[in-house]
């Protein structure tokens, strides 16, 4: 398996998921994945990626969001840029699942979804950049 890196870009609109998902499975079937490995990335990424273009800018304005995807020691690796307003994910309270759903807070399980499925995430500002970097193992332990 090769360590090229595949640079994605999309608008900031939500019609860009459905792309998205087309190249989060043609690579995850490249590497090898699981489609359970392939359905929990899938899962996180488009979270995280519906929170930028929902919460992320403060303006109208179409704005870049760079993901770049490469395999590395074993596990896919995956970084999320944005120029939006700074967002750590990992500091986003973790919801109550106890709690009956109809008092449950609105919000917050995509973070949720995003800490339990992946092994590793690395939040970082950048200059004017939120960098989130998520890896999941290509090869699920048994």
């Amino acid at each position: 398996m090769g360590e090229d890196k595949v640079f994605l870009e999309f608008k900031n609109v939500l019609t860009e998921l459905d792309k998205l998902r087309e190249h989060l499975e043609s690579l995850g079937n490249s590497f090898g994945m699981t489609n359970k490995g392939i359905f929990q990335i899938n899962l996180a990424l488009e979270e995280i990626f519906t929170n930028i273009v929902s919460y992320g800018y403060k303006d109208k304005a179409a704005h870049w969001i760079k993901i770049t995807i490469w395999p590395l020691n074993g596990k896919m690796n995956i970084c999320i840029e944005d120029d939006g307003i700074p967002f750590d994910p990992l500091e986003a309270d973790v919801p109550d699942l106890k709690c009956p759903i109809e008092d449950r807070r609105i919000g917050g399980l995509g973070c949720h979804f995003m800490r339990r499925f992946m092994d590793d995430v690395h939040y970082e500002r950048i200059g004017d950049k939120n960098v989130l970097t998520m890896k999941k193992r290509i090869v699920e332990s048994t």
